[in-house]
């Protein structure tokens, strides 16, 4: 995360806790990254507060420019300021949708997830990130190349976080129960898959240096084991990541995500492969 240049920070006046400026305040402390702030709002009377921000930013040695805009949507937003301004990272507090709301309409911050071209750093939590447990959650058993890149990431981001917090990196892989139904004979018998995912894990581990009491293997469905080992580590910020599994129809990423996102009691920072950045960025320059 060090070598983020400009960090897009959506602020909103409504959220006095300010959590995802504090968090850049973090990250930019150290990185020496501009911070270059966005407020969701086509309204003018809003410039003063953008500007208060800025020069209370300023004063205390940030590198800080200012946008107030509003493109149709909150996601889409963000995104056109995110591209025109070449942000390296997206940091927004999340703020739940209520799950009647939720069932009806797809969440905003589901959609950014979803369509933004750089990381997302989703902040929930007012919680000191100094000498906490960063999560990585990847997926042990697909060793294709794009997993291997996208494992290579998140990694690499988990280590940047505990190493700016101080912090220890744990890793959590889940790996599907045995079904006999399973067209793969390796995934009718719970021995063969542990066998399978032991392997792995052996390669993993000497790929990315992950200690065997770091590493955290579990049977069991990503969604519901990847919140219980954020609870459990007691983690402050969990780093996921997406592949697109058949092509790039809608650009649609895979739910993990956005399932987990409000059940994780903690930050939430999520990647994206190369390849899906450039096709999202690519949609963006079609609008």
């Amino acid at each position: 995360m060090q070598a983020i240049r400009c960090i897009l920070v959506v602020v909103d006046p409504t959220l006095p806790e300010a959590l995802a400026l504090r968090r850049a305040h973090l990250i930019s402390s150290i990185s020496q990254s501009h911070l270059h702030l966005l407020l969701c709002d086509a309204r003018p009377e809003q410039s003063a507060y953008l500007e208060n921000l800025r020069e209370s930013l300023e004063q205390q040695g940030h590198s800080v420019s200012i946008r107030r805009a509003w493109d149709g949507s909150v996601h889409q937003t963000i995104i056109n300021a995110q591209q025109a301004e070449g942000c390296g990272l997206v940091i927004k507090q999340h703020v739940p949708d209520n799950p009647l709301k939720r069932a009806l309409l797809t969440p905003d911050d589901w959609k950014l997830l979803r369509y933004c071209p750089c990381p997302v750093l989703m902040v929930k939590t007012d919680r000191s990130w100094a000498g906490g447990n960063v999560l990585a959650a990847v997926d042990v058993g697909n060793a294709d190349d794009e997993h291997r890149t996208l494992h290579s990431s998140i990694v690499d981001h988990g280590y940047d976080i505990a190493a700016l917090a101080g912090g220890q990196l744990h890793v959590i892989s889940a790996h599907p129960a045995a079904m006999l139904s399973a067209a793969d004979p390796a995934f009718q018998l719970k021995e063969t898959i542990e066998a399978r995912y032991r392997d792995a894990c052996r390669q993993f581990q000497s790929e990315f240096d992950i200690p065997d009491d770091h590493l955290h293997i579990e049977e069991g469905p990503a969604d519901a084991l990847i919140p219980y080992a954020c609870n459990r580590l007691d983690a402050v910020v969990t780093v996921l990541g997406t592949v697109a599994r058949t092509g790039f129809s809608g650009a649609l990423m895979g739910n993990t995500a956005e399932v987990v996102l409000d059940a994780l009691e903690s930050d939430v920072l999520v990647l994206k492969p190369d390849d899906i950045i450039e096709h999202l960025e690519e949609l963006v320059a079609q609008r």
